[in-house]
């Protein structure tokens, strides 16, 4: 153990989450909201979303609202250093292993008073793997409280089923609660200061509501895998070849021996109606957890 202690890592085994408080030095955290408000100046050029920035469908080039900024670690020096460090890494070492790679990265921007919700889903829905040595890492960048959307889980349910995320016969990458036996009374919300960290596993139930408060909540994902997890086929893992795929190591080893362990599988087949973002897909959903933008 490098620096989660055996009480921490028993925990995320059980609840399929963990928090972990003031992990992130200060500067590392001025550096990439320095970059958000770079991104955001370059929004005002836009009226539509690109491959870098994706925005919320209230979005003028006057007042420029951003909901993610796409695979920042290409384009952001800070978050690719910041992905690297053993900020981030150590104590994913420390639940799934020496040897990990990168599946993807995003910065979820829910800005004071607007800010988009994500429904309840599962990550494993999207990509699927022969192992669920498969994780996400969230870096919180602003000071996180219940008023402003903050990430929620359903503890324990990375133990179980992967839900149906299908509307009208495709992937919608959403799921009805109460179809999947689930009360939103026994959802957790994983609050904590800037400079925290949390983590959750990809077959934890998720999501978050609107940020309806007058602060911003902006959250760092990075995604990631035990190197030996590989996507099973019609997972929306996408690599065009074995050196492309091992070009995505953040630490330790590759291989092409992948660990087949009895994981529960759903393929997100027949895709999606619409394409995009987690938050374009989601508007094929049938049901509705959260309010959507007026």
């Amino acid at each position: 153990m490098e620096v989660l202690t055996p009480k921490q890592k028993a925990f995320y085994e059980e609840q399929g989450y963990l928090l972990v408080e003031n992990r992130i030095p200060e500067q590392a955290l001025e550096d990439i909201r320095a970059e958000i408000a770079r991104f955001t100046e370059e929004a005002r050029a836009m009226t539509a979303s690109n491959d870098r920035i994706d925005l919320e469908d209230s979005h003028r080039p006057e007042a420029p609202r951003l909901r993610r900024i796409k695979l920042p670690h290409t384009i952001s020096e800070p978050v690719a250093r910041l992905m690297r460090s053993d900020h981030v890494l150590a104590p994913v070492r420390d639940l799934i292993g020496p040897d990990l790679r990168l599946h993807t990265t995003k910065l979820n921007m829910k800005s004071a008073g607007f800010g988009a919700a994500i429904e309840w889903h599962q990550d494993f829905a999207f990509y699927p793997h022969t192992n669920d040595d498969v994780l996400a890492v969230a870096v919180i960048l602003d000071d996180m409280g219940l008023e402003n959307g903050p990430l929620m889980v359903f503890p324990g349910t990375h133990r179980g089923p992967i839900f149906d995320h299908h509307a009208e016969g495709h992937f919608c990458g959403a799921m009805d609660l109460d179809a999947a036996g689930l009360d939103l009374a026994d959802a957790v919300p994983l609050t904590g200061p800037a400079g925290s960290i949390s983590i959750h596993h990809a077959r934890i139930v998720h999501g978050s509501a609107l940020n309806t408060s007058d602060r911003d909540r902006r959250l760092l994902f990075y995604e990631m895998m035990a190197a030996d997890a590989f996507p099973v086929m019609g997972s929306m893992t996408k690599f065009e070849s074995l050196e492309d795929y091992d070009s995505r190591m953040l630490c330790g080893r590759p291989t092409i021996e992948p660990r087949l362990a009895p994981v529960p599988v759903r393929v997100p087949l027949p895709g999606p109606l619409r394409e995009g973002s987690i938050y374009e897909i989601q508007k094929g959903t049938a049901k509705r957890s959260f309010e959507t933008l007026k």
